[in-house]
């Protein structure tokens, strides 16, 4: 009775490293603000993972299963947010004398709790790589360390890639392109989850 914490690592960290909305999402932040200015809503993209993991290991999951058509709703509702932020990102300008500010530690919470790639992504790792019968506050602090610590090595990277890009294509023809790929990548990555998911 344990978790395969070597296996499930792996999986969390192609997970965590590759395209999603929450690496969209931080890519445009570094792109638009700096990695500097980005690294609070980093933070908060990273622990924000944690405030659904936590209630799935202790029983969320049980809910779904009891009323299905909540957590359908939930899914499509979230699909539909991240879309509307993908629409902001396509229409973001990488000026750099903007007095907006990046946005914080709080906006960067509620990332992960709305990217059904994450949900996805947990509820895959309890049922994949937990044995039956492992008790629950293990192979939930098991999980969570396990994805908390991909997503601080790589969530920053993402973000320092959205600066360093910004910082070559900010003022010219292709900062239309950048943020409108960016844009697109994240309406990719929230499809591709939705249809994945109702196919299996």
């Amino acid at each position: 009775m344990s978790v395969a914490a070597g296996a499930f690592l792996i999986f969390a960290a192609s997970q965590v490293g590759t395209p999603g909305p929450a690496n969209m999402a931080l890519m445009a932040t570094g792109a638009r603000f700096g990695f500097k200015a980005a690294l609070p809503f980093v933070a908060g993209v990273a622990f924000g993972k944690q405030l659904i993991i936590w209630p799935i290991g202790f029983g969320l999951m049980s809910l779904a299963a009891t009323v299905p058509w909540l957590f359908m709703a939930l899914k499509y509702v979230s699909a539909a947010y991240i879309i509307f932020l993908a629409w902001k990102v396509a229409n973001l300008r990488l000026n750099t004398k903007s007095e907006a500010k990046a946005p914080g530690f709080a906006a960067g919470l509620i990332v992960h709790p709305l990217n059904p790639k994450a949900w996805a992504m947990i509820v895959g790792g309890f049922t994949a790589f937990v044995e039956t019968g492992t008790p629950t506050l293990e192979a939930t602090a098991v999980i969570a360390a396990c994805l908390l610590a991909c997503q601080i090595v790589l969530h920053p990277i993402w973000t320092f890639a959205g600066h360093k890009i910004a910082q070559t294509v900010a003022g010219t023809q292709m900062e239309v392109y950048l943020m409108w790929t960016l844009a697109a990548l994240t309406v990719a990555s929230v499809l591709f989850v939705l249809f994945a998911g109702a196919s299996t």
